[in-house]
């Protein structure tokens, strides 16, 4: 057998028809209407649309989605008509049996499958919607049935969110809706079933009325035994009268006293606002000099910046000035130098010239001539002469050169030996520091308080000394790093570095404990050393709040969740001074760049610290000097064993530098030496060269008188004269070029004078800013610990004063109360002028004069008692049995006027069917009529085709199969026009009617749904509704052709029981 295709209820055929209710788009409900009608389409309990899963004989079907008024579900026997109205009654709750299609919900499911499921939608709209905030525009009620025959419900709402799964809400939604599928069609049944209710309870509350009445007789005869034994006695009126009048007034005199405490409250109250608005007043203040202190901090630290880069800016010009004064001293040197040879030569010349003239004097005197081996002896001399002038020059041009080396070699060596000094000093300050910290350690092994100094045991002896005798307020607290602990020991530097100072600090409840502190550190510090820092603030027993204004990251804490600190004072004053739940510490130098300069820092957080102790704001960073913990390191034996090896290596190192210095004397003195020698030794070779040149000149102006000519002489004289000018005028070139240089070298000297005045002068500026920074850091924080006093003082104050509010308005509660008792006891204020102590007191005496009279007389109170008891409850039940009277009398009249408005409106009812009946039959010219028996609670109907005897009218039964179906469309229609229900539905409603009778059911189901728009019908029919007219009142929905070889649905018989289930 070939399967029809699921999920698609048109088929292919009847997809291609060209009507145009087929082209309409199913998920737009058809509201908008060309008809004459002035009624509004529905918004409440009309169905939207159905789907159903293995349900019957159907894998899928749907979904179907209806319009608002007319509906059409057309198609051939089997295609799965029937199955939609059945599944429309059994997903909204009706029972199987119901349907005329099974017993049993089993039966339902598909063969071969394990459960069916049922899918309705009902619409949700308008002001009368069902809880509209919680399921919206629709209601998804969801059914799912097992094959055991069992159900289960989902109500969701248009989001597809499960709201219920009880079937009671399905109930209520029903109601809500007046949906009717297994009720009478109008409300009659209940109203005679709530008029039977009511009479039933009308003869129970007869048959009360009754047991009443006996009852009043015994109670009355027991209240006249109470009232005679109660006016038997009556003798203690008078003292319970005044009692009752002193409890008048004890009532009146508590009021009296809560209001004097109430005024008092209220005053205070005045004056801790007005306080409160001083503080207000301060805190502003106070906050407008925290601005200034960071203005000025902030322009302190700017002109720092500014002075550091220009030093930084200015270093390498500076270096560059010196070497270049360097290089410009050198070039006036050799200018020197060639100077000085020029005028040596000048003079030698000038020498040879006089020798020269004296010489030609002397051989114009004589005539007497040498002879000549004289004059070869002479010339063989001069060469000689020459030659060991020529060797002397070599030499006098290498010692030159020896001595610009030891020149260079004493100053660059010096350079090195000053360097090495200013290191040794270094290392020496940094191997006393050592040696102290040392000493400190060691100390404080047997007490740790030495690590904040070797005079802190004895000063915190001295504080308890004082403290016992009465001279501080409070015990001073401190050194405060003695009073934290580290959570993490590897924070230890980067704590250090945060905290400084603060660590050695001690904390003061006021300032006259501050003065005594003082007066004792006075005898353990010398004058001019540095003390410890003094911190003065009121001590409390509770660590600040600081959750809203606290640093907070992820991954790493603050200085504050850093430390453990068992004593409040110390974490408030830390709090304070430096603000340590807004400082984080990061361990890595990178990641804290990271998180504080590259991106935002995280929220609350000023700065950061390094494991390296090194300080991270948002945009600068600070190195920090120290490479260990000094105060706060745990592992002593660590720490001492670390600095000996320091003190060790700074010795070692000394020693080094020393042995280094000395080398170096060694070597400039020894090139000193060698440099006066060589200095030495070219002063001589200088004299021995212009000697030599000397001998020269003078043998050379020796003449023999016989072979000298007195022309030549006068030559060599005249050339003399040449060279002494050509010499004279290189010595002025020289000197004008060694002037040049010489100025060229001031002014660069005075360059690098300048620049280096003006480092040194950025430095001595550098250095008070130093101190003024220090000074307007300080400041910034005395000014925050100044606001964050008055914040606390303001919060402390209003938290009293809201303490006292909440006092006056519970006094003020109290006062209502007692006013309240008091009218009770007595409606009229009564102006007391006594105590409530006293009334008490008089009250007291009158009670015990009363219990006296008891004594002897028996309980007045308990006899009276027991008479306002009885007379109580005889008054309460006779009210109660004349209550029930007056009941019984109007609710015999209301139920009179009910019964006569349920007989009226069935009467119109009955008449209303029968009229719409008639109206309907004489569309094809019949005549009908409809008898309502009611008290036998039967209706028979009978029918008269076309225009015969209208006295004789036929039984249904008589009928032919179309009369009978139009017969009864026309009955089911008068039906609809009374019930109330927001659909209706009717399943082959024409299957016998000839095509007259058709159209004349069709025009008139049509012609009703026209008319109530408002309602939603859904009309099952296997014809093909091809004649309907086009409107957008009427969709019509094709099912597909069924599977060849279906015939029946495979229900069988079930017992009670199932159905039950």
């Amino acid at each position: 057998m070939a399967k029809r295709k699921e999920g698609n209820y048109l088929s292919r055929e009847n997809a291609k028809r060209p009507r145009q209710e087929e082209a309409e788009n199913f998920e737009r409900d058809g509201d908008e209407y060309n008809g004459t009608s002035t009624l509004t389409a529905a918004e409440v309990g009309i169905i939207e649309s159905i789907q159903l899963k293995n349900f019957m004989c159907h894998s899928m079907l749907g979904p179907f989605r209806f319009g608002s008024n007319v509906n059409f579900v057309v198609g051939n026997n089997g295609s799965g008509k029937s199955a939609v109205l059945t599944a429309l009654i059994v997903g909204l709750g009706g029972k199987a049996i119901a349907t005329n299609r099974g017993s049993s919900l089993k039966g339902f499911v598909k063969d071969g499958q394990n459960s069916a499921d049922i899918s309705v939608t009902l619409r949700n709209r308008g002001d009368d919607a069902y809880r509209a905030n919680v399921y919206g525009d629709s209601i998804i009620v969801q059914q799912h049935i097992s094959m055991d025959g069992s159900r289960s419900y989902k109500l969701k709402s248009a989001t597809g969110a499960v709201v219920s799964t009880k079937k009671e809400e399905l109930i209520a939604i029903l109601d809500h809706f007046n949906i009717q599928f297994f009720m009478k069609a109008t409300q009659l049944e209940q109203m005679k079933e709530d008029y039977s209710y009511i009479m039933e309870t009308k003869e129970r509350t007869k048959e009360q009325i009754n047991q009443g009445e006996e009852r009043l007789t015994e109670l009355k005869r027991q209240c006249l035994e109470k009232e005679e034994r109660f006016q038997s006695i009556a003798g203690l009126s008078t003292m319970k009268t005044n009692l009752e009048y002193l409890k008048h007034e004890m009532a009146w005199a508590v009021v009296n006293e809560i209001e004097k405490q109430l005024n008092a409250i209220r005053d205070n109250i005045k004056i801790g606002e007005e306080r409160a608005a001083r503080l207000d007043r301060k805190m502003e203040e106070q906050q407008v000099r925290l601005n200034e202190a960071e203005k000025k901090y902030k322009d302190i630290q700017d002109k720092l910046e500014k002075i550091s880069q220009e030093t930084n800016a200015r270093a390498p010009e500076c270096m560059a000035l010196k070497a270049d004064v360097t290089a410009k001293k050198r070039a006036y040197n050799e200018a020197e130098v060639l100077y000085n040879c020029s005028l040596n030569e000048y003079k030698a010349l000038k020498k040879d010239d006089e020798q020269l003239c004296k010489r030609i004097e002397e051989l114009k005197k004589s005539t007497d001539q040498s002879l000549e081996p004289e004059r070869l002896e002479r010339q063989k001399k001069i060469s000689w002469l020459k030659g060991k002038v020529k060797v002397l020059q070599d030499q006098e041009n290498s010692v030159n050169q020896e001595i610009e080396q030891f020149q260079q070699a004493i100053e660059k060596d010096k350079e090195e030996h000053n360097r090495i000094k200013r290191e040794e000093l270094d290392v020496k300050r940094m191997l006393t520091d050592n040696q102290r910290q040392l000493k400190e350690l060691k100390d404080s092994k047997t007490d740790q308080l030495k690590r904040f100094g070797p005079n802190v045991p004895a000063l915190l002896k001295a504080i308890d000394d004082a403290y016992r005798q009465g001279l501080f307020t409070c015990k001073p607290v401190g050194p405060l790093g003695a009073c934290i602990h580290l959570r993490d020991p590897e924070l230890a530097l980067a704590i250090e570095s945060c905290l400084k100072g603060l660590l050695q600090a001690y904390c003061c409840h006021n300032h006259a404990d501050e003065r005594v502190l003082q007066a004792l550190m006075k005898r353990f510090y010398a004058p001019g050393t540095s003390r410890p820092q003094i911190i003065v603030s009121e001590f409390r027993n509770e660590m600040y709040d600081v959750r809203h204004r606290a640093a907070y990251h992820p991954e790493f804490p603050t200085v504050l969740t850093a430390l453990e600190i068992d004593n409040a004072v110390v974490a408030n004053s830390l709090i304070d001074m430096r603000g340590i739940e807004t400082v984080l510490l990061i361990k890595n130098n990178s990641v804290a760049r990271t998180i504080m300069q590259s991106q935002k820092p995280p929220k609350n957080c000023r700065e950061a610290f390094t494991a390296d102790g090194d300080q991270v704001f948002a945009g600068r960073y600070y190195s920090s000097e120290n490479t260990r913990p000094k105060f706060l390191s745990r592992d002593v034996d660590s720490e001492i064993s670390h600095l000996e090896n320091d003190v060790e290596n700074k010795k070692a190192q000394i020693l080094n530098l020393q042995q280094h210095l000395s080398a170096l004397g060694k070597d400039i003195k020894r090139n000193e030496e060698l440099l006066k020698s060589c200095q030495q030794h070219y002063k001589d070779l200088k004299v021995k060269i212009r000697k030599g040149l000397s001998e020269i000149r003078e043998l050379e102006n020796i003449e023999e008188h016989q072979s000298v000519d007195i022309a030549t002489l006068e030559g060599e004289a005249q050339d003399n004269k040449s060279k002494m000018k050509q010499v004279e005028k290189n010595m002025e070139q020289q000197k004008e070029k060694m002037e040049t240089l010489k100025s060229v070298k001031i002014e660069a000297e005075n360059k690098y004078d300048a620049i280096k005045l003006k480092i040194n002068q950025l430095s001595e500026l550098a250095d008070p800013l130093k101190d003024e920074l220090n000074l307007a850091d300080s400041e910034v924080d005395n000014q925050k610990r100044g606001k964050r006093h008055y914040e606390d003082k303001q919060k402390e104050h209003l938290n009293t004063l809201n303490k006292k509010k909440r006092e006056l308005d519970m006094k003020e509660k109290e006062l209502e109360e007692k006013m309240s008792q008091a009218r009770q006891i007595c409606p009229e204020r009564i102006e007391v002028q006594k105590s409530a102590s006293i009334l008490d007191k008089e009250i007291n005496r009158l009670r015990q004069k009363i219990q006296a009279e008891h004594a002897s007389h028996g309980d007045r109170e308990e006899i009276m008692r027991q008479y306002q008891e009885a007379r109580e409850t005889y008054l309460d039940l006779e009210n109660k049995v004349k209550t029930l009277k007056k009941f019984i009398k109007l609710l015999e009249e209301i139920m009179t006027h009910r019964y006569r408005t349920y007989q009226q409106f069935r009467r119109c009812l009955t008449l209303r069917c029968k009229l719409y009946f008639d109206n309907l039959l004489s569309q094809r010219a019949y005549c009908g009529k409809m008898n309502f028996d009611h008290k036998g609670e039967t209706l028979s109907i009978s029918v008269q085709p076309g225009e015969g005897n209208r006295s004789a009218f036929n039984d249904m039964r008589a009928l032919s199969g179309g009369e009978r179906s139009f017969s009864t469309v026309c009955f089911i229609l008068s039906l609809w026009s009374i019930a109330e229900s927001p659909f209706r539905c009717l399943d082959e409603f024409d299957v016998y009617m000839d095509m007259v009778n058709r159209r004349i059911a069709m025009d008139m189901i049509l012609k009703m749904a026209d008319s109530q728009r408002f309602r939603q019908f859904i009309l099952l029919t296997p014809q093909n509704m091809s004649s309907l007219p086009s409107s957008k009142l009427i969709r019509i929905l094709r099912m597909s052709d069924p599977e060849r070889g279906q015939t029946t649905l495979p229900f069988r018989p079930v017992t009670q029981e199932e159905e039950e289930d």
